[in-house]
């Protein structure tokens, strides 16, 4: 059995088998109640983060992290991006402990051959990156990702992320339901990356994005990134959406693998062409989808910048847990986020209006600005409810401080950092 909940294998699938067993794995809801965090970060020279790290350079790296007795999983990106993916972890303080303690010995390993991690949300020095990882995934999506421009290569190559893993919620209406917290989702997804946004420079010049990954998301596939129609059954509008974009690729055992265009899985489905497609095909479709917020079961956030310092991802981890694992402060939240629905409209994130603006203005967008200040402030209020240490309440009142109450954003500090 696959994590994703989808068996591996086995006969092909009919059409109503594939939604049926979409709407059964995408939103599970109901205890147990869990946190995780996917942190990735870009790879530097110590010394120089202008010099490029070569391949040999970066294998050397590679086999001295693998070596790490690590409990989060390791893994590395396109361009050589570093990823360290948490186990669930049943609070948010043993979630953070747990990163921390892996964080700390990859620094303890990199430092020694002259490399460090570095937290932006694009590299500000080194773009286009070369792809390091030559797999047949990464050169089917090269191939697929590559028809609309050069996003979806810098995406692949040039970004770093940290991604909020929480439960879907439960069956019933209320705070803590899977239909209000899809919602929520997508409101105070917009605010995160402007209140985070950190990638206003991308290979040595500015963008006139403050969130430049985000823009490159936004950019990169007509389908595939995009969330569904924001007011539906969020099982029915996944299940469709799901089905309704386009295969990234279609795998073989042998050679390359086969990158379609323009045909969707139920059209894969229908046909059977070019082979019948099982249930891993489909579950292994899913992993292609690059939504703004991605429902696996549980609700995978993947809007935020990687952000910069050794402790400066815990902060939109300790925020977004605070705002979604506490009900008194997901309906005060939820509230006050509801009237930038309208200014979303009725187009999908992420790219709406509400979420173009947060990508190139950040919290300098009046009505943003007014809307973090409410998050944070609602965040520090419940972060003792939901465990959090005295440590990480004060790292999150000192970015509301820097950043949120005067309006600002981390990208806004980039021309300083990497002139």
């Amino acid at each position: 059995m696959d994590p994703s909940g989808i068996p591996r294998g086995g006969p092909p699938l009919t059409e109503g088998e594939a939604e049926d067993l979409l709407r059964c794995i995408c939103f599970k809801t109901g205890p147990p109640r869990t946190v995780g965090a996917e942190l990735e970060w870009l790879v530097h020279d110590l010394r120089d983060p202008r010099t490029p790290v070569r391949p040999p350079r970066l294998a050397a790296a590679v086999d001295a992290v693998r070596s790490l007795p690590l409990v989060s999983l390791l893994t590395f990106e396109p361009g050589g991006q570093l990823e360290l993916s948490s186990r669930p972890a049943g609070s948010l303080m043993e979630c953070l402990d747990s990163l921390a303690a892996d964080l700390r010995a990859v620094r303890g390993a990199l430092g020694p051959l002259g490399l460090t991690l570095s937290g932006y949300g694009v590299d500000p020095w080194l773009a286009p990156r070369e792809r390091v990882l030559h797999e047949p995934r990464y050169d089917a999506m090269e191939t697929a990702l590559g028809r609309t421009g050069s996003a979806g290569r810098a995406m692949m190559c040039d970004s770093a992320s940290v991604q909020i893993c929480l439960d879907a919620g439960v069956e019933e209406p209320g705070p803590l339901g899977y239909e209000r917290r899809w919602r929520l989702a997508h409101l105070l997804g917009a605010v995160l990356v402007a209140a985070f946004a950190n990638s206003a420079v991308h290979g040595g010049r500015r963008t006139g994005w403050r969130s430049t990954r985000q823009a490159l998301w936004a950019e990169l596939d007509p389908v595939r990134t995009l969330a569904p129609p924001p007011d539906g059954e969020p099982r029915t509008e996944w299940t469709a959406h799901v089905l309704d974009t386009p295969v990234l690729c279609v795998r073989a055992d042998e050679g390359p693998w086969a990158v379609p265009e323009g045909l969707t899985f139920r059209e894969w489905l229908r046909t059977g062409l070019p082979r019948p497609a099982d249930a891993d095909d489909l579950r292994y479709h899913v992993t292609t989808l690059f939504p703004p917020v991605r429902p696996r079961g549980h609700l995978e956030l993947r809007m935020v910048d990687a952000q910069r310092g050794a402790d400066g991802w815990m902060v939109p981890v300790a925020v977004t847990t605070a705002v979604f694992e506490d009900a008194a402060a997901a309906e005060t939240v939820y509230r006050a986020l509801e009237p930038l629905g309208k200014r979303a409209g009725s187009g999908p994130a992420p790219r709406n209006p509400l979420w173009s603006a947060a990508a190139r203005d950040g919290l300098t967008d009046p009505e943003l600005h007014a809307a973090a200040r409410t998050v944070f402030a609602v965040a520090l209020d419940a972060l003792p409810r939901v465990g959090a240490s005295g440590t990480v309440r004060r790292a999150v009142a000192a970015f509301q401080e820097r950043y949120v109450i005067p309006g600002s954003c981390p990208a806004d500090e980039l021309q300083a950092v990497t002139s």
